[in-house]
């Protein structure tokens, strides 16, 4: 029986084909790239949307090579073929990533929902499927063999990539109203991605070179696929993974020394002088493939090259290894892309990409180190706000100032001892976004692993910040910072800084730091550390039934923690959360002209086992309102002041630095 809808798919592929002057090919990789949403809007491509759908695994991604435009819309045939393919869902071929975009581009026409949410659990599939290290497996859920290596083998790794940028970065996927949460995660994903092929590109004697097509998912070392596929630098993934990096439009410097390694290694390892020559039968299979001489051929690059000396190689389904196509059996020398010229179009690309990097570095070089603007869209100084604080006076005469352009910037940032008097100010709080995600596990630097964490780590003293969103978005895994201020007399004003164990860190015995009108969330201890600091009209978030802080006041220091027209919200459905316990025995903390939600538990305090700190500690209110007041029922050893002793508790008194005299520090911003 002719197949109408296919036979209707084909001819108007063919006509459209030919009126761009382009050889017909129905291939389902070749329908997604199809550029007409006259065609997207028909019934025929919502009818192939609905078998896509059909085949989208519960995790949210597909099986590969389903070609569904040439599958009948037989809902029941459909559903059959779905649980008989048990392969289980995969990057490899184009897969998820093909179905995502088709999706896609049918939704932008058509509207129906359900188009978008196949999208978004494609979406969520890839995040998932990623590994800690930013690479990804071939096949997820994983495995067993070398289905679970991280793979670029067939662009499966750059294809995810490309898509994860076009979440974020462009107006493709406008149309999808993917959430902020969602894009910023995609953002996240691909910055871990390049870090992923900036951390396998081959050291060869010494030298950077290109990539293998897949690597160990714990070692990252070259790893081998099938027996034909032994470990092996790669000229065919090399060359998309070079583009892809040359995409970047502002590439950190660990990028740009990459593409310049990979170019150089292309321009080394081509091969001039040589031609392939097929045979095809009457049914147009490859039926012999031969390399021939001819000095008129541009060059080719090997699909396998040593991993010590780049020498071509191939090998047969015995997998042993041979240095002449022509001793290669006839099903796998014809039935395998052994030479590529996929290179050649990358090194003409790197030409276009260090005219445009020398335009970019002759811009920075005019850099004023006193006022630095950092921006994600290339339009400051500096794309990241590390690169600004690095290229920044080393202790300056006067306040270095960088302003921070809206966008997510997801990166570890340090003010070092170096870089004092320094501001560092957003351009609104709700869209400049600095996240990270490390934590304890993650860092694996034995019992102090909490202090490698930080998001954001200030060392330089006199430091302001201002209108900033500061994360840790590993999420509840454990010890994991977003905040680490080590330094004297620093300000924080209108910032939001969010995470769960551990968010804020405030240390430096006898350094004073003051904190105004922030929003400040965790679960567990989120504001800990030995500081003086002073919390004015800021809000408290508690994420979960636990502790807001865990002072560690030296012995001696008059001053702890002072919370000042605070107030203490939560989650809904909390009711246990304790105002603080200490750290270390001679824990200071008092809440002052505070509301206090109904979160906080009663007896307000806890002694975290240590009978000694009921005496040594100082715990202790003044005029707290809300459901979460209630003094008389607070632990004995707490305390609530009178009017009087409340007033050693004024901002000057608790921020005043003996250093610098009566200079009020804490009333300047930028």
């Amino acid at each position: 029986m002719v197949n109408h809808k296919l036979l209707f798919l084909s001819l108007f592929l063919f006509f459209g084909y030919i009126l761009k002057g382009q050889t017909l090919d129905t291939s389902w990789k070749n329908i997604v790239k199809i550029e007409d949403k006259d065609w997207f809007a028909s019934d025929e491509a919502m009818k192939i949307s609905n078998i896509v759908l059909l085949f989208q695994k519960d995790i949210g991604g597909w099986p590969k090579n389903m070609q569904p435009q040439n599958l009948t819309d037989d809902e029941k045939r459909a559903i059959i073929l779905k649980e008989e393919n048990n392969v289980g869902a995969t990057i490899d071929n184009g897969a998820t990533t093909q179905e995502m975009i088709f999706l896609s581009k049918v939704y932008k026409e058509r509207k129906d929902p359900r188009l978008r949410i196949g999208f978004l659990k494609g979406l969520d599939y890839l995040l998932e499927a990623q590994y800690e290290s930013g690479g990804w497996p071939q096949f997820y859920p994983l495995k067993e063999g070398y289905y679970s290596h991280i793979t670029f083998n067939d662009d499966a790794m750059v294809n995810v990539l490309r898509l994860l940028k076009d979440v974020y970065d462009s107006n493709t996927y406008n149309h999808l109203k993917i959430p902020n949460a969602k894009k910023s995660a995609a953002e996240f994903a691909f910055e871990k991605g390049i870090e992923c092929i900036i951390r396998t590109q081959y050291l060869q004697n010494g030298n950077l070179t290109a990539w293998c097509a897949q690597y160990d998912e714990n070692t990252l070392q070259p790893a081998k696929a099938r027996a034909y596929e032994l470990p092996s630098l790669s000229g065919s993934e090399s060359a998309e993974i070079l583009k892809l990096l040359m995409e970047i439009e502002y590439p950190k410097l660990q990028v740009k020394a990459s593409i310049n390694a990979a170019a150089a290694w292309f321009k080394k390892t081509k091969i001039d002088g040589i031609r392939e020559i097929r045979t095809y039968n009457v049914n147009g299979k490859v039926v012999d493939k031969k390399i021939v001489q001819d000095s008129n051929s541009g060059p080719l690059w090997a699909r396998f090259m040593e991993l010590n000396d780049n020498t071509p190689f191939f090998c047969d389904r015995d997998g042993i290894k041979k240095f002449s196509l022509s001793e290669i059996g006839e099903e796998r020398r014809n039935g395998y892309k052994w030479y590529t010229d996929e290179p050649k179009d990358a090194l003409a690309y790197y030409q276009i990409w260090q005219e445009r990097i020398k335009a970019q570095e002759k811009q920075s070089k005019k850099v004023d180190i006193y006022n630095i603007i950092v921006a994600k869209d290339g339009s400051g100084d500096f794309t990241t706000i590390q690169e600004a604080i690095n290229a920044a006076k080393g202790f300056p005469d006067k306040r270095v100032t960088i302003r921070v352009k809206n966008g997510i910037y997801i990166e570890k940032v340090k003010i070092y001892e170096w870089n004092n008097n320094m501001s560092i100010i957003g351009e609104n709080r709700k869209k400049t976004i600095i996240n990270f995600d490390d934590y304890f596990d993650k860092m694996n630097k034995g019992r102090n692993s909490t202090f490698h964490t930080p998001t954001f780590l200030v060392q330089g003293s006199d430091f302001y910040m201002a209108n900033l969103t500061i994360e840790n978005t590993a999420g509840d895994k454990g010890q994991a910072i977003a905040v680490s201020i080590n330094a004297n007399r620093v300000k924080v004003e209108n910032c939001t800084i969010n995470g769960n164990q551990d968010t804020l860190y405030v240390t430096g015995e006898g350094f004073k730091q003051y904190f105004k009108n922030c929003f400040i969330s965790g679960t567990t201890d989120f504001i800990f550390g030995q500081a003086t600091v002073f919390f004015e009209n800021c809000e408290i978030y508690s994420k979960s039934n636990s502790f807001i802080t865990a002072a560690s006041t030296p012995e001696g220091v008059n001053f702890g923690f002072v919370f000042k027209n605070c107030w203490l919200t939560s989650k809904s459905g909390l009711d246990s959360v304790y105002l603080g316990r200490p750290w270390r025995s001679f824990a200071k903390t008092v809440f002052i002209d505070c509301n206090m939600g109904s979160h906080i538990i009663s007896v307000g305090w806890d002694n975290w086992s240590n009978k000694k700190a009921e005496t040594k500690s100082f715990y202790a209110e003044y005029n707290s309102s809300g459901p979460g007041a209630q003094p008389d029922k607070r632990v004995s050893w707490s305390h609530q002041l009178n009017e009087q002793e409340a007033k050693n508790y004024l901002k000057g008194s608790v921020l005043f630095d003996a250093t610098i005299g009566k200079k009020k520090w804490y009333l300047k911003s930028d």
